[in-house]
């Protein structure tokens, strides 16, 4: 019963799942097998990575974009216009600063929107590229999770054929055994 049991190579396992040569892959993938073959980690954070590269500016846009798109921001604003209506219209009365139909007010209104919307859509254009940045990375990992598994399968099938070639081992013993337990039996009558 002296079966050993043959390592499995990795490198193989690799090329048996991507159905093709390694050095064939694409940069990317062949960096991902690599890892693979070496035993080496894929997952990051790529979100804190991706954070820490920001520069002041484009934290400034992600934190205008965030109150911008809130509750709190409209409410707050919908009652900055209401107070600037009722101020002009009823307290200043007669010498009112912007009287209705409050261009001035306009033209505040305007300005605000001309500004906050390329802010948003950069704000916007950089959380997409964080959720690219993201799903490569899931990809990435995706990849050499099917690579593990495959080789865990690898190895439980080979543990699977030594276990059988074990058994019928065994059992050829004991057909044997039994054979010549047979003939002694016989040899004895």
């Amino acid at each position: 019963m002296n079966h050993k049991v043959v390592k499995i190579n990795r490198q193989e396992t690799a090329r048996k799942l991507l159905k093709i040569e390694l050095e064939k892959l694409p940069p990317k993938e062949r960096e991902i097998v690599e890892r693979f073959i070496n035993r080496r980690h894929i997952a990051r954070d790529v979100i804190s990575e991706f954070d820490e590269q920001l520069t002041f500016g484009q934290r400034v846009a992600d934190k205008v974009a965030e109150f911008g798109g809130s509750w709190k921001f409209i409410f707050l604003f919908l009652a900055l216009l209401v107070a600037w209506m009722l101020f002009n219209t009823f307290v200043l009365a007669a010498r009112a600063y912007d009287p209705y139909p409050y261009i001035l007010l306009n033209l505040i209104l305007s300005c605000i929107a001309a500004l906050q919307a390329p802010v948003i859509m950069m704000s916007q254009n950089r959380m997409a590229a964080k959720d690219r940045e993201q799903a490569a990375h899931d990809y990435e990992v995706n990849i050499k999770a099917e690579l593990e598994i495959l080789q865990l399968q690898e190895k439980l099938t080979q543990l699977r054929e030594h276990d059988w070639m074990a058994l019928i081992e065994m059992q050829q013993r004991q057909i044997e055994m039994l054979q010549q337990l047979l003939s002694e039996a016989g040899s004895k009558r």
